[in-house]
């Protein structure tokens, strides 16, 4: 045992900030990779045959999901990760420990009342919140599911804080396996749980679907151990108990409901989009939960990642009354992320069969028609991520709140004119999330325009947007050429055979949209272009010493 410890926290050593984020990238790669498959997986298996199980599983996981993202997400993302570090910063470990335990039970004690609540009303969840529109067959398989899938909030939160920790102390190793052992764990559902499972000669479940909320259980039990087994060697001392006199503690509790009222208004959009979404007809909300899954890739990938690597310095410029510095930083990295995201959403319309077909084997029209109704979120979703946190920067969170209420309101009524009204079904849904997200970046941007001295957005800046908006154009009409020319065949029924066609589109359109930027004289293309002459050259020299 002693020997397994000592292997255990060799493994799990400290990290410089280069290997942990390489590590971070390649977890975080396989990570997806793995979700890519399981989604594949899923869909090939019941999206065509079986779609009223597929939209149960996927109403099942909403009450939990948002039930750990309002109670745990948002909470430990900015609150308990910053007083931790102080604690142990100072030398105070002894209190550090106290806040961990404390946290740890304090959560447990939360979600695991919160479990036993969706356990007790699954029924009326489904029926009048998430699930309305299934059949009876669909509602009673999501009840059940949603039963079993319950315990995950409270497995989660113990799993996250740990996690949190480890990720506070500079260790990531098992920090960055968990997402991994997740998706395992509900691949293995999907494969062998739902063939029945099997013990000693007597089959103690039958099969089917309901396997795949196993997989889900078991997936977040395995994560649960590996995020436990990078706590050896840190000297974590846990304490059964919650020290209220605390202070780290009762700071956290504090900081916890704004945060965690903000996380989760976004999530009721998304309710409320899968209580419509199961009203349109089976199958329609696996489509519609899988159209805003993949539309979110490229927002994560470019407005999340830019903006939360840029925070700090936006931070630290207003701190220090650099108004000037931090108007100058703000409006390259906007640039950055628009000159970034337009392409991306202009490729990902005119190749959107190709994208859907990574998750359905063989591609899916409705799938393909509600992404494409949502590139327009992806350009504005990535932008607001920045300016958002240009008002957090000034710390100001409640403005941004309140435009998102707003913004609630506005795609709400939206969503039901075009979907019920307009007759636009489910595609009514995408179409109000598209155009909520240009309204709330507007907003946005008019308000922190007027308080920044000097323009944020001026007509610099809508010159450059313009030139980017027509290099994306041409980019479209490229990308939309080479589909055209490498169309997706019928027989293209695995992504070893749709890989290739897509990257090559790719790689033409963005390769024609460094070139159109330099045409327009954009300065973002710049470093692209400097870089692959360096390696170009590089090439060149390395082959003439040979």
């Amino acid at each position: 045992m002693g020997r397994v410890q000592s292997i255990v926290a060799k493994v799990n050593q400290r990290l410089t900030i280069q290997l942990a984020a390489t590590l971070l990238a390649g977890s975080t790669l396989l990570s997806a990779l793995l979700g890519i498959y399981r989604d594949r997986l899923l869909n090939s298996m019941y999206l065509h045959t079986y779609k009223a199980g597929i939209d149960a599983y996927t109403a099942a996981f909403t009450i939990p999901d948002f039930m750990f993202y309002i109670l745990v997400s948002g909470a430990l993302s900015v609150t308990f990760i910053p007083v931790f570090t102080k604690r142990l910063a100072t030398g105070n470990r002894k209190s550090a420990w106290e806040l961990s335990s404390s946290l740890i039970n304090f959560m447990a004690i939360t979600t695991l009342s919160a479990s036993i609540l969706i356990i007790i009303f699954a029924g009326p969840l489904v029926q009048f919140v998430v699930g309305p529109g299934l059949n009876e067959q669909g509602q009673a398989l999501a009840i059940s599911m949603m039963r079993v899938i319950a315990v995950n909030p409270f497995l989660f939160a113990i799993a996250t804080v740990i996690a949190s920790m480890q990720q506070a102390i500079g260790r990531y190793t098992f920090f960055a396996l968990a997402p991994i052992i997740y998706n395992i764990g509900i691949i293995i559902g999907a494969l062998w749980f739902t063939q029945g499972i099997t013990i000693f000669g007597h089959q103690i479940f039958a099969g089917g679907i309901m396997g795949v909320a196993l997989g889900v259980v078991l997936g977040s039990i395995m994560q649960l151990v590996i995020s436990s087994l990078g706590l050896i060697g840190t000297g974590f001392d846990y304490k059964f108990k919650i020290s209220w006199k605390n202070k780290g503690f009762r700071q956290v509790l504090r900081l916890l409901p704004p945060r965690s009222l903000d996380q989760g208004m976004d999530y009721i959009i998304n309710i409320f989009e899968f209580n419509v979404a199961s009203r349109l007809g089976q199958g329609v909300l696996r489509a519609y939960q899988q159209a805003t899954a993949l539309h979110m890739m490229p927002v994560n990938l470019i407005g999340v990642a830019i903006s939360t690597a840029a925070f700090p310095t936006m931070s630290e410029d207003l701190a220090l009354g650099k108004f000037d510095s931090f108007r100058a930083n703000m409006q390259k990295i906007i640039r950055v992320i628009f000159w970034l995201a337009l392409p991306v959403a202009a490729l990902t319309f005119v190749a959107r069969n190709y994208v859907v077909s990574f998750i359905v084997n063989g591609g899916d029209i409705l799938i393909s028609g509600l992404l494409g109704a949502l590139v327009g979120a992806i350009l504005f979703r990535s932008v607001y991520h920045i300016v958002a946190r240009g008002f957090y920067a000034q710390h100001d969170t409640k403005t941004p709140l309140y435009i998102s209420i707003v913004s609630i309101v506005l795609n709400i009524g939206l969503a039901l004119w075009f979907t019920f009204v307009l007759g636009m079904g489910p595609y009514g849904l995408a179409f109000a999330q598209s155009i909520v997200a240009f309204i709330e970046v507007v907003i946005l941007l008019s308000i922190i325009n007027r308080r920044i001295p000097g323009k944020l957005f001026d007509a610099k800046m809508g010159d450059a947007i313009f030139r980017m908006a027509s290099a994306a154009g041409i980019t479209a009409v490229v990308g939309y050429i080479m589909v055209h020319l490498f169309q997706l065949q019928k027989s293209d029924l695995s992504i070893v055979q749709t890989a290739p066609k897509f990257f090559l589109i790719v790689g033409v359109g963005m390769t024609v949209y460094v070139l159109m930027s330099r045409v327009f004289k954009l300065e973002e293309a710049e470093p692209v272009v400097a870089r692959i002459k360096s390696i170009l050259l590089n090439n060149k020299l390395g082959g003439r010493k040979k």
